[in-house]
C-alpha cells in the first residue's frame, strides 16, 4: 500500500518536516486499521510496517508512505486468522477518502496548536484564513491510495523490503556520470504511463546536492515503524498466535457446520412455487438434455 499527499500539502511538509511527517505516518496508519477493523470490509486486526520515502526518481520532494500488509490479519476474539478475498484486499477509495479526512485534520489541529511554521513560498499561509482556505482545496480532488499484491513469493517480497528499508534517496546504479560541475542520472517518470522507459537527467553539482539533502530527516527521526499486530509491544505474542493460527487445519479455520446451515438459509432465496398451482416448493435438480425419436432418452438413473 502507499498513501501519497498532493503536491500543496507537500509544499507545507517541506518546512515542517518533522510535524507533517508525523502526521503522514498516523493518518495512514489510522486509516489502514479503521477500514480494516470494519465489519463491512475485513473485521480484523492488521499488522503491518511502513516506511517513509520523501522522493520522486527526479529527487525533488515527494513525501509518501510505503505499508507492507499482510493479506489479513486477526478475528477481534483473536481465536482465526480472517484472510482477505483473492486478488482483493481493501477499497483504496474509502481508503483514501477517509487518509484525505485524518490528515486534514490532524494538519489543522497543528496549525491551531502554533506547530507549523511557515516561511518562503508557503509564507502566506500564516494567516488563519488563507491556510483554511487551502485545506478546503486540498478536501475537494480525490487523494491517491495504490494497492498492488507482491509478485514472486516470499523472497521475492524478502528482496523487496531489502530495497526499500534503507535505500537512499538515489542509488549508485542510476549514475550515469559525474563530471565539469555536473551530475547526470537516470529517471523514470511515473506521470505518463504510456511512457515509463528511463531517462536521462542532468543537473549542475550545487542543485543535484540541493536535491539530495532534501530528503535528510530530522536527526532521530524514525522512519519504519510498526503498527497492529506487529506493533513492538506487542509482536512477539501476537507473531506467535498468528503462526498457530495460520498453521492450523483448513478445517479449523471454517465455519461450524451449523454456522453454515444458518448462512446458508439466510443466503438462500425461498423455493419457487409449482408454476401452475403456486404450492409446494419447485426443486431444480438437473436438465434433461435434448434428444430426437427414435433414439433412446437419456439414461437418468
Amino acid at each position: 500500500m502507499v498513501f501519497t499527499i498532493p503536491e500543496e500539502a507537500a509544499r507545507i511538509a517541506f518546512y515542517n518536516r518533522e510535524t507533517v511527517y508525523g502526521i503522514l505516518f498516523r493518518a495512514a496508519s489510522e486509516t489502514l486499521l479503521r477500514i480494516a477493523r470494519d465489519p463491512r470490509h475485513l473485521g480484523c486486526e492488521l499488522g503491518f510496517f511502513a516506511i517513509l520515502h520523501t522522493w520522486g526518481q527526479n529527487l525533488l520532494h515527494h513525501p509518501h508512505v510505503h505499508c507492507v500488509v499482510p493479506g489479513g490479519g486477526l478475528s477481534p476474539d483473536y481465536e482465526r486468522w480472517i484472510a482477505c478475498r483473492p486478488g482483493f484486499f481493501l477499497p483504496v477509495r474509502v481508503l483514501s477518502r477517509l487518509f484525505r479526512r485524518l490528515f486534514l485534520e490532524a494538519l489543522q489541529q497543528a496549525f491551531q496548536q502554533g506547530k507549523l511554521h511557515f516561511s518562503g513560498e508557503i509564507e502566506p499561509l500564516k494567516e488563519e484564513s488563507a491556510f483554511l482556505e487551502s485545506l478546503d482545496r486540498l478536501r475537494r480532488p480525490e487523494w491517491v491510495v495504490y494497492a498492488k499484491p507482491p509478485l514472486g513469493g516470499a523472497q521475492a517480497a524478502l528482496e523487496y523490503l531489502g530495497r526499500y528499508t534503507h535505500r537512499a534517496a538515489l542509488s549508485n546504479d542510476r549514475l550515469l556520470a559525474v563530471g565539469e560541475g555536473e551530475v547526470t542520472f537516470q529517471w523514470k517518470d511515473y506521470r505518463h504511463k504510456h511512457k515509463r522507459n528511463s531517462r536521462r537527467m542532468t543537473l549542475a553539482a550545487g542543485e543535484f546536492i540541493r536535491r539530495f539533502l532534501i530528503h535528510v530527516l530530522p536527526p532521530r527521526f524514525q522512519r519504519i515503524r510498526h503498527f497492529g499486530f506487529l506493533a513492538n509491544r506487542f509482536r512477539k505474542e501476537k507473531l506467535a498466535l498468528c503462526r498457530k493460527l495460520l498453521a492450523a487445519p483448513v478445517t479449523g479455520l471454517l465455519p461450524s457446520p451449523a454456522q453454515c446451515l444458518l448462512l446458508l438459509e439466510a443466503l438462500a432465496p425461498p423455493p419457487a412455487g409449482c408454476p401452475k398451482c403456486g404450492a409446494g416448493g419447485l426443486l431444480h435438480t438437473t436438465i434433461l438434455p435434448a434428444y430426437r425419436w427414435p433414439e433412446a432418452p437419456p439414461d437418468t438413473s
